[in-house]
């Protein structure tokens, strides 16, 4: 069976989802802060969206990570790499609870996953599909160095949804990286 590999930063890690994240992660997505990913939504349709994107490592070789503070184990949110059958393209996405946001995680949890996507699964290029009117969202991707695409495929069901292109970063590795 495969599984996501854990990735550390110097502030989190990034690893496979297990069944004790569920609860937390069905409280919120349950709540208007799912919006952008076309919540609230039921623990049932959760169920079956977190099942889909573990599926994903072993069909696909990339998925969703679960994301937790190094430091406290708390999970705080997930990045993932992934392509379901409704997306033109492999697309990194994120999402990251209340309380973590501001903080600087979803832009070193999003930079391991797009390094990994680029380094390690060999992808020459990523995008990240988001409500134009989610702008913590938009603020990452850019902040990330991506660039919006208006010629690309949008996803089905979400035609008005900006797409924004990851291609490969010089990256160093430094800590700095993740300020």
């Amino acid at each position: 069976m495969t599984i996501a590999p854990t990735i550390s930063t110097p502030r989190l890690t990034l690893r496979h989802h297990v069944l004790d994240d569920f609860e937390p992660m069905a409280a919120h997505f349950a709540t208007d802060w799912a919006q952008y990913m076309g919540g609230p939504i039921t623990a049932d349709e959760l169920w079956r969206w977190l099942g889909a994107e573990i599926t994903s490592w072993q069909w696909l070789g990339y998925g969703s990570w679960a994301v937790e503070l190094t430091e406290t184990g708390a999970l705080i949110g997930q990045v993932g790499i992934n392509k379901p059958p409704r997306f033109p393209e492999v697309e990194i996405g994120w999402c990251f609870f209340p309380e973590a946001q501001g903080k600087g995680y979803a832009f070193e949890a999003a930079t391991a996953a797009r390094d990994w996507a680029f380094d390690t699964k060999g992808l020459s290029t990523l995008v990240s599909y988001i409500s134009a009117e989610n702008a913590a969202s938009i603020r990452l991707a850019e902040r990330l160095g991506a660039k919006r695409d208006d010629n690309a495929a949008q996803p089905e069901g979400d035609p008005d949804d900006l797409v924004y292109r990851h291609v490969p970063q010089d990256n160093d590795g430094s800590p700095e990286a993740y300020a």
